[in-house]
């Protein structure tokens, strides 16, 4: 089963049975990690998505789940970290991760804590963002 990355750090979901003697995935079958090869027949490609398949099957959903949310909250950070931010796309980043964590609370597991502390995070780098880009009203005479 693969690790889940979050802002605290790389975490690895208990593992179900046996699963936890068995090596990482590899398209080819084996243990090489050199990465599958650039052309793969349309057997090998055909049994590397059915692997891939049994082992998201074999993943909880609350993991898989709160992966996405972890997407969103890269895109985000993507978007405001241009120069300058981007923030018309970082707001709907920011956006659909809080409607799924707001829909989805309290069925996310270990991970559910951090993605929280990570919407706030995204947010209030938001605001900050937004505001600089923002003519001050006082320095422009406006009240």
């Amino acid at each position: 089963m693969s690790s889940l990355w979050t802002p605290s750090g790389e975490h690895f979901p208990k593992n179900e049975g046996n699963d936890a003697a068995r090596p990482p995935f590899t398209p080819s079958g084996g243990t090489d990690v050199t990465g599958p090869s650039p052309n793969p027949s349309q057997a090998e490609a055909e049994a590397a998505v059915e692997a891939m398949r049994a082992q998201l099957a074999s993943t909880p959903a609350e993991v898989v789940v709160a992966n996405h949310c972890y997407g969103l909250f890269e895109l985000a950070a993507i978007y405001l970290s241009q120069s300058p931010p981007m923030l018309f796309q970082a707001r709907l980043a920011i956006d659909g991760l809080g409607a799924l964590l707001d829909g989805l609370r309290g069925r996310l597991g270990e991970a559910e804590p951090a993605l929280h502390d990570s919407l706030s995070q995204l947010r209030l780098a938001f605001v900050r963002l937004e505001g600089a880009e923002r003519p001050d009203a006082a320095t422009t005479g406006q009240a």
